[in-house]
């Protein structure tokens, strides 16, 4: 049955269920709200009287007041057990639990959120009780004793808004914390502590300049109106910021409940490899040398040869003191590569979404050393080769220790403990030796195991090679492996010099191979990627894959590769160490000619593409034209034969760090065909998953060789890319729409050029999309219709999909709604027809928005709904933010809980991803939301910060929208303030030609 409920915060109003009571005109219904503030207890008539009519009461008062009364009770009888206004001596009393007052259940649920443990649990019960707020309590009523009593409700919502934001803070909820704050910093720009509040939400979604430009304008206010310099809090907060303190980041422990997408939460790492089981100290105690520098704070640097035992004495030392370091411990496999990229690996291992990565490597290293600051951390950075790789990588606190494996000492180093290894003496070696082959072995065979050991040089890494051999063939006797290494093919005598030691340890497990299985690891030694799946082995050596295996399987035997677990699509794959890789370089060098070294590269690396291009068709994203190079592409289709599309996106996860590093080593290969080829096939897996700062940074690297080489084509199809994520998702110089018409003008004129009309049609939806922001609809209308001509004549449905919705888009803008429905459905027809749910969803939600301005509610509701789905089902946030933002301005009137629930969304996925466009539409919404509930000063704050963000934009015709919200906004606030917003609106309008707007602002 349904329940009455009644609501003083705002308008005073009852409800039976989803259903309005009506309480008759707006004195009745404050004489309700009078009886309400007590409900359930009686108040005597004078004082009703004095709480609506104020102290001065009319003689006719009482006589009204009884009348009123009546009414009432007449229009609560028909409520189900209703609500008896009851007659008692001297005064009258509401009997009505009064949990179905809003004002009493708003105190009731910030007192029980005071006695909830967790900041995630007290934030929800707080949130519900924020929720009642419609608007200023008592509406309309304008007596002594209401607007006391309306100026202490708003004082515990003001207090509540406050504990609620430090709440969201305390659980990670930064976005969610910034819009409170920001919204409350606009009512009070004299309280420092809604000030903190913001500076440390903006600080924790690393928006630190904003942050410090806060408390800057805070402390101008201050000592402009009120004299006074910050308090010692405010001033802490921002030395802390400015020193990085990690503590700012740290959220509390307990279920966050549901927040924004991907906060950046502290994750404590454990990411050190095993302890070596058969790990052999040195007499002179390394282990116990390195162990005590480590607990100690310092930085230790194992240096030697290759080959030393470097790696195997730092993982046997950081295993035993894992446990001193109780925030976690990090291992990073340095090798070859980039500081930067290691530092994008190691946030990943810290918490740090994709999304949240800085593109530029100095911010990264900010980000790293500000997670790590306070921390008792442990950091191993084994198989460095320069001081460029090493100090980006060490922390800036003395809390954590670091351990650094290298080959040689790094000049120019301060402040590092270096810890120097030396060959393993007979003993040493021995006792090795043993625990590989089995110590009843070594004891039957004594002076067999002294000579391995010897002929071995004492090289920890030729033991354990001569060692493994032995353990694999149990029946070889120790004197067997010396005959081996005695002969002079093998002489070990050259381990004695320099670098010759590792490459003779592994020339002698090199010679034991199978001549199939010595091209193979010469050939892999030519692939520069950090892991591969076992059709790499049969695409290089051009055999079946069972027998290509069998190969691989035979240098696994011989410890010169390793099998990891299986990977995301049922793959395991094969690593080869870094010494290995290099002693098999230099095989190749010496007995591969030239054409086959290349051969082997671009077969190896053409197999990628030629997986990657046939999957990249069934990944949900961007439907750009597939423009194709001429690089080699082997059969692979027989080797990878169960990969259907529903596992595409998967492939992708799984060899993402193989395909990055494939790109780079064709770049620099100049394999350009190859490069612009494979790079274009990531592009629609990094928007899916968000990594932009991937897709920036690769496109850049690839075009730079497309330049240089005058590779036309390539550098065309890389502009492309650079030009859509440069323009909705990394910002650059200017207004985002004015530089995409420049740039997209000059990319199309590069495609027509070249005769690619598919290309050619990609870019001239970009560019009908600058025109229409602009307000230039005519030309924006005749660009598109030539990149739907374009797009017909190459046979690219995509582009037909893409071109309808410009279409739509610029009639849209310029108020040919009819017509832009028109257009916009028949792009659903070709997204479908494409078969790619990203654009299903786009052209859903365009589709969505246009019935919506058309008036049909429930047929946009259906497709936006629809669209919604799919985003959602692909992890799709960069489609999903606009689709929310459609259905919440459609939900505006109707259903404003859903229009709140929607826009929050939106806004806290475009600020993660720093989606800036879309930022502004969920601001504005967000502003007319609170005009709709009367709360004009934050109308005023959120749409200032939209046409703020508009300013950068270029799209005129939402920054005219946005200055008009404004306008309405500043009316109930600022009179002086709502005419310039008019009047800068109006001439936007002018500029871009729609005078009945323009006019129904003069009006």
């Amino acid at each position: 049955m349904a329940e009455i409920r009644f609501g003083l915060l705002g308008q005073v109003q009852a409800w039976l269920g989803p259903d309005e009571v009506d309480l008759g005109h707006q004195k009745q219904r404050h004489v309700l709200a009078a009886l309400l503030v007590d409900a359930d207890r009686v108040v005597p008539v004078a004082r009703v009287l004095e709480r609506v009519w104020g102290e001065d009461a009319p003689l006719s008062a009482q006589t009204t007041l009884y009348s009123y009364l009546s009414r009432l009770r007449r229009a609560l009888s028909a409520v189900p057990d209703h609500v008896l206004i009851e007659r008692h001596p001297g005064g009258y009393a509401v009997r009505v639990d009064p949990d179905r007052v809003d004002v009493h259940r708003f105190r009731r649920l910030v007192a029980q959120a005071r006695a909830v443990d967790h900041p995630a649990g007290a934030a929800e019960v707080l949130e519900r009780a924020l929720e009642l707020w419609r608007g200023e309590p008592f509406s309309g009523a304008e007596s002594a004793w209401f607007t006391t009593h309306r100026n202490t409700l708003q004082r515990e919502h003001a207090a509540a808004r406050l504990a609620l934001c430090d709440l969201l803070l305390r659980c990670g909820r930064d976005a969610d914390a910034l819009a409170i704050a920001s919204a409350r910093a606009a009512e009070d720009p004299f309280d420092e502590r809604v000030a903190g509040q913001v500076v440390l939400a903006l600080h924790r979604l690393g928006r630190t300049a904003d942050a410090l430009a806060c408390f800057d304008r805070t402390r101008r206010v201050l000592a402009d109106e009120l004299g006074v310099d910050p308090g010692a809090a405010l001033v802490e907060l921002r030395e802390r910021v400015l020193a990085g303190d990690p503590e700012l980041l740290r959220v509390e422990a307990g279920d966050p409940g549901e927040g924004p997408a991907e906060t950046i939460t502290w994750s404590a790492p454990a990411t050190l490899p095993p302890d070596v089981h058969d790990f052999t100290d040195r007499a002179g105690q390394s282990a116990a040398l390195v162990e005590r520098s480590i607990t100690g704070g310092r930085v230790v640097a194992i240096i030697g040869m290759g080959g030393i035992g470097k790696t195997s004495l730092a993982r046997h030392v950081a295993n035993r003191v894992a446990d001193r370091f109780p925030d976690g411990q990090l291992w990073a496999d340095l090798g070859d590569a980039a500081a930067g990229d290691v530092l994008a690996r190691l946030l990943r291992v810290l918490g740090v979404p994709d999304r949240a990565i800085p593109v530029d490597h100095a911010e990264r290293g900010d980000l790293y050393r500000t997670l790590l600051r306070g921390r008792t951390m442990l950091v191993v950075l084994d198989n460095a080769t320069t001081p460029g790789q090493i100090y980006p990588l060490l922390p800036g606190t003395g809390t954590c220790a670091v351990l650094i494996t290298s080959r040689a000492k790094p000049t120019a180093a301060e402040g590092v403990q270096w810890v120097e290894l030396d060959v393993f003496t007979t003993e040493e070696g021995v006792a090795l030796l043993a625990k590989l082959v089995g110590a009843q072995r070594v004891a039957a065979e004594p002076a067999a195991a002294e000579r391995i050991v010897a002929l071995c040089g004492g090289l920890p890494l030729a033991v354990r090679i001569a060692g493994a051999r032995l353990a694999a063939r149990r029946t070889w006797r120790l004197d067997h492996l010396v005959g081996q290494l005695s002969d002079e093919r093998r002489r070990l005598d050259r381990l004695a010099i320099g670098d010759l030691e590792v490459r003779a340890s592994l020339a002698m497990s090199y010679a034991g191979l199978s001549g199939p299985a010595r091209r193979l690891l010469r050939l892999l030694g030519l692939v520069e990627v950090p892991d591969f799946p076992p059709w790499v082995v049969a695409v290089l050596l051009e055999l079946p894959l069972d027998e290509a295996v069998e190969h691989a399987e035979e240098l696994v035997d011989a410890h010169l590769l390793t099998v990891s677990e299986v990977d995301p699509v049922g793959q395991y794959r094969y690593r080869c160490h870094d010494l290995v890789r290099l002693f098999a370089v230099e095989r190749a060098e010496a007995e591969e000619t030239a054409a086959d070294r290349a051969r082997a590269v671009e077969r190896a690396l053409g197999g990628w593409l030629a997986l990657a291009e046939r999957l990249t068709e069934f990944v949900p994203g961007p439907c750009y034209a597939r423009i194709s190079g001429d690089a080699h592409r082997p059969p692979v289709g027989d080797l990878v034969p169960d990969l259907s599309p529903e596992w595409s996106d998967t492939w992708f996860d799984a060899e993402r760090s193989a395909l990055l590093a494939a790109v780079r080593q064709a770049c620099r290969a100049r394999l350009v065909d190859l490069a612009f080829d494979l790079a274009g096939c990531l592009e629609k897996y990094f928007d899916l998953r968000g990594m932009y700062s991937d897709w920036l940074a690769l496109n850049r690297e690839v075009l730079d060789v497309c330049v240089e080489h005058g590779h036309r084509l390539g550098e065309a199809v890389m502009r492309r890319g650079l030009l859509d994520v440069t323009t909705w998702i990394a910002d650059g110089p200017g207004k985002a729409m004015d530089r995409l018409r420049v740039e997209a003008l000059a990319l199309w004129d590069l495609f027509a050029e070249l005769g690619h009309d598919a290309g050619a049609a990609d870019v001239a939806v970009m560019h009908s999309w600058s025109l229409t922001a602009a307000g230039r609809h005519a030309e924006a209308i005749a660009v598109a219709e030539t990149a739907l001509a374009l797009a017909v004549r190459a046979d690219h449905v995509g582009g037909s999909a893409r071109a309808e919705l410009a279409l739509g888009l610029a009639h849209f803008d310029s108020r040919g709604l009819t017509t832009a429905i028109e257009h916009v459905e028949r792009g659903l027809v070709h997204a479908r027809q494409l078969g790619n749910p990203r654009w299903e969803a786009t052209a859903l939600q365009f589709a969505g928005i246009g019935y919506g301005e058309a008036g049909q509610f429930e047929t946009s509701r259906r497709m936006l709904d629809r669209s919604l789905a799919i985003t959602r089902a692909y992890r799709d946030s960069y489609t999903e933010v606009l689709t929310l933002l459609a259905s919440a301005r459609l939900h505006l009137r109707v259903d404003r809980d859903r229009a709140h629930r929607d826009v929050e969304r939106s806004l806290a996925l475009s600020r993660r991803h720093r989606m800036t466009h879309h930022t502004a539409q969920g601001l504005e919404l967000l502003g007319l939301l609170a005009l709709e509930e009367n709360r004009p000063h934050d109308a005023v704050a959120h749409l200032e910060e939209s046409v703020a963000l508009w300013r950068t934009r270029g799209w005129h015709s939402y920054h005219a929208v946005a200055l008009e919200s404004l306008g309405r906004a500043y009316e109930r606030v600022d009179r002086v303030a709502a005419r310039r917003a008019f009047a800068e609106a109006r001439e936007v309008y002018l500029r871009i030609g729609d005078t009945d707007r323009a006019a129904r602002i003069e009006a």
